[in-house]
């Protein structure tokens, strides 16, 4: 007797797999990816009020993992609006579990006052530092020590040994079968010169090139191509790393 649920989740399956090698989709999907940048489309989305700066896929994919894993925890370095945070407690107050910490050298305070009247806000702690000083991770390190299920998120500093830093610093806190997300790995594949005049990274150096470096000397974490397939168009792209063992 044919199981429809299996059928559908086995199509999918053969069907995302297939996009590996659909070059006109790919074609497609790395226009849009660079078009889109340019123009700072990522800026016109919220999440329950709060702007989010993020691409939909991207959240669409977060969620996913957020209800597969169940978190106890999810640490996110960079807060900025605070979007990702409401986000993610949003869908922890659904799985009826969990908390954020959100880490930020420089949580601005129309944001905090903004964050901490939110109602998702039961969810969310915050540490103002750098994600890389050794006080703000010997404090997440604290808040950690008596989860389960941990998903790191890293979208703070997008500089390659800022956030070379942060996988060394954080990885160990990832659950097995969990997620360190690196975003922002988009970079590498944007044209020479986009970020000269605006920030302090580039191709070469940036968050891609750091989780590369990081996976050549840590067998714990792949990139998980599956979700690379799946959503084409990402700021994130060979940046979700999945701890295996």
């Amino acid at each position: 007797m044919n199981d429809p649920i299996k059928d559908f989740l086995e199509e999918k399956t053969v069907r995302i797999k297939s996009y590996e090698s659909n070059k006109n989709l790919r074609k497609a999907a790395s226009v849009f990816n660079i078009e889109s940048n340019k123009v700072q489309y990522s800026y016109n989305f919220s999440w329950m009020g709060r702007p989010i700066i993020q691409y939909p896929q991207d959240m669409i994919v977060m969620q996913e993992i957020i209800w597969d894993v169940k978190p106890d925890l999810i640490i996110e370095t960079g807060i900025a609006h605070g979007g990702s945070l409401i986000y993610y407690a949003s869908i922890l107050e659904l799985i009826g579990k969990g908390e954020v910490l959100g880490i930020d050298i420089d949580i601005r305070q129309h944001n905090k006052i903004e964050i901490e009247k939110h109602p998702m806000f039961k969810r969310i702690k915050m540490i103002e530092g750098s994600s890389i000083d050794e006080n703000t991770v010997q404090h997440v390190k604290q808040i950690a020590s008596n989860k389960k299920n941990i998903i790191v998120c890293l979208d703070s500093n997008h500089t390659h040994e800022h956030v070379l830093n942060e996988l060394k610093l954080y990885s160990p806190l990832v659950s097995v079968n969990s997620y360190i997300v690196v975003f922002d790995t988009i970079v590498e594949d944007l044209p020479e010169g986009y970020f000269s005049q605006q920030r302090p990274w580039g191709i070469g150096n940036n968050p891609r090139t750091a989780a590369d470096e990081f996976l050549k000397t840590n067998n714990n974490f792949i990139v998980d191509e599956t979700i690379d397939n799946k959503i084409l168009i990402s700021v994130t792209p060979r940046g979700y790393l999945k701890r295996i063992m």
